[in-house]
């Protein structure tokens, strides 16, 4: 009797490669079950594994390349350098996965959970991920150009030095997100929840940061050069030494804010809220319209 493709993929990736090899059809593997199975550098390219559970499976430098995974179940799997370019994996589940340096460029992850995962040093870029979950992700040196974020929620993850340049965060919510050094240039974040964020000396010229909620953020370093802050809330926030020249701070909530050092050389300040703010002699305002 011939084996199924579940049977066969549990016999490991060496068996599971040639047989796959005499198939004339790309196998399904919807449904299947196959937690905590070593599959090491399997081939998996194309496979429909909708729903399957592959939760604690060992699936390091794996190829899931243009997989469905909608639905599918990964939590805590060990993906570390996976091949996952442009899989379809919506509304699927990889809590607390370790991902580092996989590879989900171009991938469709709407919806997924990926709460605590481990994606350091990962390639997301171009991916869709609207609505994901990465609640406490250590996303710390991932690449994440021009990925779309809207409304998507990354409160507490760490996206030290992510490169986020041209990514669309439009809503999204990062409370207390670590953002030191993140590269976020001409970043969407149209009205993104960033209270209590951290963005020390992070790169965000050009960012669009209008009605952003930016209440009690570190602010610190960062470079905001000709960002387009109208209408954001920055009460209590941190802007030492900040680099804010020829940025739009239009009806910006400043009060209370730290201003040391800050520069708003050439910057639009009209119907901005500066009340209570600390200012020193080194804050520039040169050519600041107020």
């Amino acid at each position: 009797m011939n084996a199924s493709a579940e049977e066969m993929l549990q016999r490991g990736a060496v068996a599971w490669l040639a047989w796959r090899e005499q198939q004339s059809t790309v196998p399904n593997l919807s449904d299947a079950r196959l937690m905590r199975l070593n599959l090491r550098g399997a081939d998996l390219h194309d496979v429909n594994l909708r729903r399957a559970d592959l939760s604690d499976a060992k699936l390091v430098a794996a190829n899931f390349s243009g997989t469905n995974l909608s639905n599918t179940i990964l939590d805590r799997a060990d993906l570390v350098e996976a091949n996952l370019q442009s899989i379809e994996m919506i509304n699927g589940r990889a809590r607390g996965a370790d991902l580092q340096r996989a590879d989900l460029s171009n991938a469709n992850l709407m919806a997924s959970n990926f709460s605590h995962a481990d994606l350091r040093s990962a390639t997301l870029a171009t991916a869709n991920a609207i609505a994901i979950d990465l609640t406490a992700a250590n996303l710390r040196a991932a690449d994440l150009d021009r990925i779309c974020l809207q409304r998507a929620t990354l409160s507490y993850a760490d996206l030290v030095r992510a490169n986020l340049a041209y990514a669309d965060l439009s809503q999204a919510i990062l409370v207390e997100a670590e953002l030191g050094a993140a590269h976020l240039y001409r970043a969407n974040l149209t009205q993104a929840r960033l209270y209590r964020s951290h963005l020390v000396s992070a790169y965000a010229m050009f960012a669009n940061l209008t009605r952003a909620n930016l209440t009690s953020a570190d602010l610190s370093w960062a470079n905001l050069t000709k960002a387009n802050l109208t209408g954001a809330l920055l009460q209590n926030a941190k802007l030492r030494g900040a680099n804010l020249s020829g940025a739009n701070l239009a009806g910006a909530d400043l009060s209370g804010a730290d201003l040391s050092g800050a520069d708003f050389s050439h910057t639009n300040l009209q119907d901005a809220i500066l009340d209570r703010a600390k200012l020193t002699d080194e804050t520039i305002f040169t050519g600041a319209i107020r």
